[in-house]
């Protein structure tokens, strides 16, 4: 907690291990570049990222609990990822909640999750599949597990996959659905928030459907309070304090942030709410989603 009495539970970060004997980072690679982001992600290949280096990161800006979503992506089997996390959580106290890798697709993935479900903290799959998996029968059938296990569903999406996320959660309505970085808004300008826009506002009306204000600077050298705040006042306009949720990509987002700067622009933009609202933006809705 901070001098203030502020407090932050970062819904989405990272940690990794170069030098694990059984995971891979696909996506951070010293000699690979990122699909998305291009080049840039080398960096973060050429050392580690640990808990220790998040709450050296994070520890002065009111954070008590983070929410790990998968980072070892490629890894051979990806239930190492959450037994080497709940270590980490055993001799460091982060991450209090762990979002693991599940090829839903697959016909074992039942049997995946069962074996995340031997880590305490497991609370939430991701699978980011391909092509229109949204629609895919393969895909909703190992979907349809997350309510049987009591699971969360981490979804990137962006605003032309609006559609197909809204027929999901009306398909299975008793299932928590996170949309991870607000929709990914990947572009400035007038048109394309105009688009995100309404997408976002397609997916809002599903009370099962939360979204995680993150990853608003990614990409972007020049992101400011002001570049972002349109998004963020505008996911909270459409989903309200009670479905919306910050997080800040660490360290992914480190590339073009301070930590600081993040939840001070977060702060910023909310200044004008509630304290009420405050509280479940920055750490009660996280806490209630991820049974922190």
């Amino acid at each position: 907690m901070s001098s203030t009495g502020f407090e932050f539970v970062d819904a989405h970060v990272h940690f990794y291990d170069m030098k694990h004997p059984t995971l891979r980072y696909g996506h951070w690679q010293p000699d690979e570049d990122h699909p998305f982001l291009g080049s840039q992600t080398r960096i973060l290949g050429s050392k580690n990222y640990l808990a220790e280096n998040f709450l050296e990161d994070s520890q002065l800006h009111g954070v008590t609990k983070a929410v790990h979503v998968q980072a070892a992506i490629g890894s051979k089997d990806p239930v190492e990822e959450t037994k080497w996390l709940q270590e980490v959580y055993q001799n460091t106290g982060f991450p209090n909640a762990i979002v693991g890798h599940v090829n839903l697709r697959g016909s074992e993935a039942g049997h995946v999750i069962e074996r995340h479900l031997n880590h305490n903290n497991f609370k939430g799959v991701r699978d980011f599949s391909y092509g229109e998996y949204l629609v895919s029968k393969q895909f909703r059938r190992g979907f349809a597990l997350l309510e049987q296990y009591s699971l969360v569903s981490s979804i990137a999406a962006q605003w032309q996959d609006m559609e197909k996320l809204a027929d999901l959660a009306q398909s299975y309505p008793n299932t928590t659905i996170v949309l991870d970085h607000a929709g990914f808004p990947s572009k400035r300008g007038i048109e394309y928030f105009t688009n995100w826009k309404v997408g976002m506002e397609k997916v809002s009306n599903f009370d099962n459907i939360f979204c995680k204000i993150s990853g608003l600077g990614m990409g972007d050298n020049n992101w400011t309070t002001e570049s972002i705040r349109p998004y963020v006042e505008t996911c909270i306009e459409l989903f309200g304090s009670t479905r919306s949720l910050f997080a800040t990509n660490w360290p992914i987002d480190s590339l073009w942030s301070e930590y600081g700067d993040v939840v001070k622009a977060y702060r910023e933009i909310t200044s004008n709410y509630s304290e009420t609202e405050i509280g479940r933006l920055f750490s009660k809705n996280a806490e209630e989603i991820y049974q922190l």
